[in-house]
């Protein structure tokens, strides 16, 4: 089930990230009203039932008007909307980065927006196509009139939306929310249950001694794997698949992304393999967690720039940074193995280590940062965070490492009240750190 649930999400990824899918289905709905009432008013033409008064009557010369005015209003208001949209693309893809564009592009409020008008103007030109010299339609142009007054409030709901959206806050704690997501869809939920045949090691081992290539037939970034698939192909010819790339990962043309044991089952399985991944020219947060991770610290990279210099931004990057590695410092595990129904393993995948995901997260905005004592202090608090709530001895191991490089960074900061204010959260995180320690019971952080 987890298997058709990563699909659904990689298909809603693939239409959400653009900006036709949506106004495609709200000028296909138009069209579908347009009928509708059109039958309504070829109806009362006839004879055959009275409109209701609050339906707009006037001559065939009027209600041409009226549309003409409704449709060449809309149009003028969906350039607008276009030029606004364009304008914050350029600001994002400036400010936030090139990569920060895919989140703009798949914001639900602007590709509604743009529906929502250009769907109105095919409404308005098929009312005023259908008008002739002795037929008008009424109710066409009743909901014509109506659908102008809905535009007028999404117009506001519109630039209300696009002034909030590109507020670095609101940017930053979209992501990370999404980060959220993405964290909960790869956990690995199934950790007890039907276990049989060899371990992963014993598997890695023959894979890596009698293992036959499968290699790709595009260059990309992988975006997706289809596990359930492969676990199922896997079954079916009694092998085992080893995935030594993971989402994110950016693959060649002819690059062996998988081993297949035993080997004679290669041919079978790479035969429909490329049904079984996916690769694209972007990352995407679907299955590809540190994408994430990567998207904030871009961000805070840009903050700490000497052309932009935004200490604020940054320290607002490494507070989601901080709860979002926080809430999994427990008992978050990424699913590296996947068995079959027999209890057998089938798919060996690589997965990003929690501990890979901290360094991502710190190491590269403290390298920016180096002899900022507010950005190195608030790494600290962060780090601190995470390790109120780890409960694995390893974690915490991470956190220390992490510490200690900021700690050999202090002298780098010119003055002296600067580096005691670093030393101290030091000594802080060092305490909690040995606090967290003693109740696993484990010796030496």
């Amino acid at each position: 089930m987890r298997g058709v649930y990563f699909e659904a999400d990689r298909r809603r990824e693939t239409l959400r990230t653009n900006l036709w899918f949506v106004p495609m289905l709200e000028v296909v709905a138009a069209v579908v009203l347009f009928l509708l009432t059109v039958a309504f008013d070829h109806a009362a033409y006839r004879g055959q039932f009275s409109m209701p008064n609050w339906v707009i009557t006037g001559s065939p010369d009027t209600a041409r008007q009226v549309l003409t005015t409704i449709a060449v209003a809309i149009i003028t208001v969906v350039g607008v909307v276009f030029s606004i949209t364009v304008v914050a693309l350029t600001l994002a893809s400036t400010q936030f980065g090139p990569r920060m564009l895919r989140n703009f592009i798949r914001d639900r409020g602007t590709q509604v927006t743009l529906g929502t008008f250009v769907a109105t103007f095919v409404y308005a030109v098929l009312a005023l196509v259908v008008t002739g010299p002795e037929f008008v339609p009424h109710l066409c142009t009743t909901v014509s009139i109506a659908s102008l007054v809905a535009d007028l409030g999404v117009l506001i709901y519109f630039i209300n939306h696009i002034a909030t959206q590109i507020q670095l806050p609101n940017v930053i704690a979209d992501i990370a929310r999404e980060v959220g997501i993405a964290i909960e869809a790869n956990t690995d939920h199934t950790r007890t249950g039907n276990v049989a045949g060899p371990s992963a090691s014993e598997l890695l081992a023959l894979l890596d001694t009698e293992g036959g290539p499968v290699r790709t037939t595009s260059s990309g970034y992988l975006q997706y794997i289809r596990y359930e698939q492969l676990v199922r192909l896997a079954a079916e010819y009694d092998a085992v698949v080893h995935l030594p790339y993971r989402p994110g990962h950016f693959l060649t043309e002819g690059q062996v992304v998988a081993t297949v044991w035993p080997p004679e089952a290669v041919s079978q399985i790479a035969a429909t393999f490329a049904r079984g991944h996916v690769t694209g020219a972007t990352r995407t947060l679907v299955q590809d967690v540190s994408f994430g991770v990567d998207q904030i610290v871009e961000i805070a990279l840009r903050a700490l720039s000497a052309a932009i210099n935004d200490v604020f931004t940054a320290l607002t990057c490494i507070d989601w940074l901080g709860d979002c590695l926080g809430r999994i410092a427990g008992s978050w595990q990424p699913e590296q193995v996947r068995r079959g129904r027999d209890g057998r393993i089938r798919v060996i995948a690589a997965q990003v280590s929690y501990d890979r995901l901290v360094q991502r997260a710190f190491e590269k905005i403290r390298q920016a940062a180096a002899g900022q004592p507010a950005v190195m202090i608030r790494e600290l608090d962060a780090l601190t965070q995470i390790a109120d709530r780890a409960t694995d001895p390893a974690r915490l191991r991470v956190v220390h490492e992490q510490a200690t490089m900021i700690e050999r960074q202090i002298e780098l900061i010119p003055e002296e009240a600067d580096r005691a204010d670093v030393r101290r959260r030091c000594q802080a995180l060092y305490t909690e750190l040995e606090a967290r320690r003693r109740p696993l019971g484990h010796q030496g952080v």
